[in-house]
C-alpha cells in the first residue's frame, strides 16, 4: 500500500493535539512515524491556533511542537477567485478553502469532526470526490486497506 495522505481540518488537528487517546491522537502519532502522511492549509494552522488560544490555553504551545513532531504537510491556501467559483461545493462558504485545499493536494481521505457541514451531507464528499470522514473513520479505511 502507498504512504496515504490524510487531509485534517481544524477540528482533528486540535482533537489530535488534545486528546490523549483515540483515532484523533492516533492520527499525529502515525505521522511521527512517518506511516502516513498528514497534510493542513494555512487556514486550517490559523483556525486551530485562535482556538486553542481561546479554548485551551495551556496547549497552546502545543501546536507548533505537534506539527513539527507529525510532519504534518502545510499546503497554501485557495486564492479568493478559486474561492468564489467552489462556494457551490459546500454550504459554509468558510469551510470552501479547506475542502479546496484537500483537494487540491490530492489527499486520499479528510479527517474532520464537522457533523454539520461536511459528515452529515454526503453531497460534500460526492461534489470534492473525496473520502471524508471522522479520525475513527480514517484509521478504520487505513486498517482495511492495509489488509488488503
Amino acid at each position: 500500500m502507498k504512504k496515504v495522505n490524510i487531509f485534517l481540518d481544524s477540528s482533528a488537528l486540535i482533537a489530535g493535539i488534545i486528546s490523549e487517546t483515540g483515532a484523533a491522537h492516533a492520527l499525529p502519532q502515525l505521522g511521527e512515524t512517518k506511516e502516513i502522511m498528514l497534510t493542513v492549509s494555512e487556514v486550517v494552522i490559523d483556525e486551530t491556533k485562535r482556538s486553542i488560544a481561546k479554548k485551551s490555553p495551556d496547549n497552546f504551545d502545543d501546536v507548533q511542537k505537534e506539527i513539527t513532531k507529525s510532519g504534518i504537510k502545510i499546503v497554501p491556501d485557495p486564492s479568493e477567485e478559486e474561492i468564489q467559483v467552489n462556494l457551490y461545493l459546500i454550504n459554509d462558504p468558510d469551510d470552501v478553502p479547506i475542502l479546496l485545499a484537500a483537494m487540491k493536494a490530492k489527499v486520499d481521505y479528510l479527517a474532520t469532526h464537522d457533523r454539520k457541514h461536511f459528515l452529515d451531507d454526503p453531497k460534500v464528499a460526492e461534489k470534492s470526490g473525496l473520502k471524508i470522514g471522522t479520525p475513527g473513520d480514517v484509521i478504520a479505511w487505513i486498517r482495511e486497506n492495509l489488509s488488503s
